[in-house]
C-alpha cells in the first residue's frame, strides 16, 4: 500500500492526535511545525467554508504541499447560530476555552431551547484540486460543564441519543459520532479511493 504524507494545517496537537487515530496506517499526518510553518494562520472568513479554504490554500501556496485544513463551529439554535464561525474566539481573541464556555452558558441562561449542532468543514488541496468534506452532529448544550476529556466546548455538548457530553467519551467513542469524525471519514474514504 502506497504511503501518503499529507499536511494538516493545524497546530492544535489534541486535534492532530484525534485525527491521526482515525487514519489508516498508510496515511501519515504532517503538522505545520513539521514543515516549518510556525505562523498563526488567518481565520477571518465569514463562514466555516471560507476559513477552511483560507488556511489550506495559504499552506498549499506557500509550502507547495498537499494539505487539508478544517474549521469547526458550534451553532446554537436559541442564539441564532452563534457562536458559529466565531466559536474559538467567542469570548475574545485570546481563544480561551473556559471563557468561551462561561459566555455560552451565560447567554443561554433561562432559555429552554438548548438544541445545537457542531459542524466541521474540511478543505483538501490535493494535486491542485480542491475537495470539500462536511460533518455534523446534533445535540444539546448542558447547563454546566461535565467531564474532563476533549477540548473546546466538549464539556457542555451532549450529542443526541447520549446521556454523556463529548468530554465524558473516550477519543474513539467521540470520533465514531462526532462532526470532525464524520468529515475525516469522508476524507479518508476519498484518499483511499484515490490511491
Amino acid at each position: 500500500m502506497e504511503k501518503i504524507q499529507i499536511v494538516f494545517a493545524s497546530n492544535n496537537q489534541k486535534k492532530i492526535d484525534e485525527i491521526q487515530r482515525q487514519l489508516p496506517k498508510n496515511i501519515e499526518l504532517i503538522s505545520l511545525s513539521d514543515i516549518g510553518c510556525l505562523e498563526e494562520l488567518a481565520e477571518d472568513g465569514e463562514t466555516l467554508f471560507e476559513n477552511s479554504f483560507q488556511k489550506a490554500n495559504y499552506v498549499h501556496q506557500k509550502y507547495g504541499v498537499n494539505c487539508f485544513a478544517d474549521d469547526t463551529g458550534l451553532l446554537v439554535e436559541a442564539l441564532r447560530g452563534a457562536p458559529g464561525v466565531y466559536s474559538a474566539r467567542y469570548a475574545g481573541e485570546e481563544r480561551d476555552n473556559e471563557a468561551n464556555i462561561r459566555l455560552l452558558l451565560a447567554n443561554l441562561e433561562g432559555k429552554e431551547n438548548r438544541l445545537a449542532k457542531f459542524q466541521t468543514v474540511i478543505t483538501l488541496l490535493l494535486e491542485n484540486q480542491k475537495h470539500i468534506f462536511v460533518g455534523e452532529v446534533q445535540g444539546t448544550i448542558t447547563r454546566e460543564k461535565i467531564g474532563k476529556g476533549g477540548f473546546g466546548y466538549d464539556a457542555v455538548f451532549s450529542p443526541l441519543g447520549s446521556n454523556k457530553t463529548f468530554a465524558e467519551l473516550t477519543v474513539e467513542e467521540k470520533n465514531s459520532i462526532s462532526h470532525r469524525g464524520k468529515a475525516i471519514d469522508q476524507l479518508i474514504q476519498f484518499l483511499s479511493s484515490e490511491r
